[in-house]
């Protein structure tokens, strides 16, 4: 392959260590989310009555204490996300509508019905896990997919755009698809869901509370904070300053879970590999989709890097705080939800480098500059 073929900034690429370009924090996230769990598990069996002083500070479905940890572990992503870049688009020579009208319909058409697939052909007599993972794959990222396409040199701009549009439609899109994949679709096929069902409104209420209010002050805090500050001091000095929050949140909600959850958890280890089975698959399918279509199309690689991880990534937090709004914190579903990032982060981080390999290995496009 010729250098004019190469991606630009394939040498960076090669030289630097996937790993090493990550946050630390984002760096050690399985080995975070594991602590937790371990320490979660320690906390429930120290604290037998957690369960019931949690249950009096509950309000429906959740815990005060969870719902903090939900609201903080939302917030700081929402307010990183680039409202800003929603009208403007790239002219490089690629497909605006192409590339969005593909990463749209990978993203909320075939990616909830291929998790859906996968969760009913290989849980089929775990219904709880299984809506647990179909919940997962209704949520499309909005924060982690930003730092795969940075690592694997993709278009920025581009993918961008597609976490404002996901964030959005999330607020309107995702109570619809959750009652139709957990409810409507299974009774038109004749699947026995055992009872495993969730209306509409209850998932839309959970979908209101944890993602449309730190929505809106993830959406006023990066508004005020551009105006009075500028982009640079809000990038550079504010963004570094609540990202950890996430993480923070993150974990405390976690430990709860799993306090919450030991004695499940404990008598039935497996069950966490069984949960990872249908994530695994989906990753990995919707990554190797979303290339595959990318290449197809004649999409230079920074715009197939980015489609292929857009599609790829789903909002666990999101998924974590819709299973525990509708189904509780002590559910099967949520436990499924905490599995997620404990699968999607070492598959992507390890799709990373596929990417980088692929592209100084294939043949590309070089983009059209603008006049």
């Amino acid at each position: 392959m010729s250098a004019a073929t190469r991606p630009s900034g394939e040498c960076d690429a090669v030289k630097t260590t996937v790993i090493a370009q990550l946050p630390v924090l984002d760096r050690f996230l399985p080995l975070w989310i594991g602590v937790a769990m371990v320490a979660g598990l320690g906390l429930g069996a120290l604290v037998p009555s957690l369960n019931y002083w949690l249950a009096k500070l509950q309000v429906g479905t959740v815990s005060l204490p969870i719902a903090a940890g939900l609201l903080l572990m939302m917030y700081p992503v929402l307010a990183k996300v680039r409202y800003e870049d929603l009208g403007r688009m790239s002219h490089d020579g690629v497909s605006n509508r192409r590339f969005f009208g593909v990463a749209l319909f990978l993203s909320w058409i075939f990616g909830p019905a291929l998790m859906f697939a996968l969760a009913w052909l290989l849980l089929p007599h775990q219904p709880a896990y299984r809506t647990g993972v179909v919940i997962v794959g209704l949520a499309r990222c909005i924060a982690m997919v930003l730092v795969w396409n940075d690592i694997a040199k993709g278009d920025r701009d581009r993918a961008a755009v597609l976490v404002v549009f996901n964030a959005l439609l999330q607020v309107v899109a995702y109570a619809v698809l959750g009652y139709f994949y957990l409810t409507v679709l299974p009774g038109w096929l004749g699947l026995d869901t055992q009872g495993f069902e969730a209306g509409i409104w209850e998932v839309a209420r959970t979908v209101l509370i944890f993602l449309g209010i730190p929505l809106v002050a993830g959406y006023l805090t990066r508004r005020i904070g551009l105006r009075r500050r500028g982009l640079d001091w809000y990038e550079q000095q504010f963004v570094p300053r609540i990202a950890p929050i996430t993480l923070y949140g993150l974990l405390f909600t976690i430990v709860l879970l799993f306090a919450l959850q030991g004695d499940k958890i404990t008598s039935q280890p497996l069950d966490v590999v069984r949960i990872a089975q249908p994530l695994l698959a989906y990753f990995a399918v919707m990554w190797f989709l979303g290339f595959t279509a990318g290449k197809l199309m004649g999409f230079p690689y920074a715009q197939t890097a980015s489609l292929s991880f857009t599609v790829a990534s789903n909002d666990f937090e999101l998924a974590i705080a819709v299973a525990v709004g509708v189904f509780g914190a002590t559910s099967s579903e949520a436990l499924a939800g905490v599995v997620g990032p404990l699968i999607e982060v070492p598959v992507l981080v390890s799709l990373v480098y596929v990417a980088l390999f692929l592209a100084r290995r294939l043949d590309w496009p070089q983009p059209r500059l603008p006049a």
